[in-house]
């Protein structure tokens, strides 16, 4: 029995590092799910997977007993969905949070096998999640246009055109757009909400200051 407890321990904490590891990729990247929650997504899974494999084996083979020891398992994925489900947003016509509720959710799986003792199938699974959203990434970047949301403040109509044809001219694809004006000590501002595309990958300082070049503009935003 002590031995069986001390491998429970072990699944338990490497569960919790292989989560740990995708989980500061995530927060290297500013996500909202960081290094802790998918250290917990991972742990807990793992214990609930020790719980649903061994914790009903005294009362497994008493007359009358009829369990599934997979029925605790299952739950899992459903719960973990509800917990990915809460970080995915909808706003306008972007989603945010979708890659972030998938790691989540395939944390959750490798805490699961970890918990199993599938102790290989864990860790490749992390190694994939890993190179899935680290080295992809950067494999396809000049392949897929970079995607830029920003808000900009600026004083007239005419500012907001010169936005869009300035934009038009670097060679990036407006892909939606819309304006809002705004009364503020008796002076109109108007806010120009942006959703760009470029296939030239570019940091936020140089739309920045490609942007503060023109008559007009007060502030920028990225979201």
């Amino acid at each position: 029995m002590i031995l069986g407890n001390f491998e429970f321990f072990i699944r338990v904490l490497v569960a919790g590092v292989l989560g740990a590891i995708v989980g500061l990729e995530r927060e290297k990247r500013f996500k909202e799910a960081g290094l802790r929650t998918h250290f917990l997504v991972a742990l807990g899974s793992a214990v609930m997977m020790i719980i649903s494999k061994y914790a009903f084996n005294d009362i497994l083979h008493e007359e009358g007993i009829g369990l599934d020891p997979s029925r605790v398992a299952a739950q899992i994925v459903s719960g973990v969905g509800f917990l990915g489900a809460g970080m995915i947003l909808v706003q306008r016509r972007s989603i945010y949070g979708l890659t972030t509720a998938a790691g989540i959710w395939a944390t959750a799986g490798i805490g699961m096998a970890i918990g199993a003792g599938m102790y290989a199938l864990g860790i490749f699974g992390t190694i994939l999640i890993l190179v899935g959203l680290e080295l992809l990434n950067r494999i396809f970047k000049f392949a897929i246009p970079k995607s830029y949301q920003l808000s900009v403040d600026c004083l007239s109509t005419e500012s907001i055109k010169m936005i869009i044809e300035n934009l038009t001219l670097h060679k990036f694809s407006i892909k939606d757009y819309r304006v809002r004006m705004e009364n503020l000590d008796n002076t109109t501002k108007y806010v120009l909400e942006l959703k760009i595309q470029s296939k030239t990958h570019l940091e936020d300082n140089q739309i920045t200051q490609l942007l503060y070049k023109l008559n007009g503009v007060t502030a920028i935003t990225f979201q």
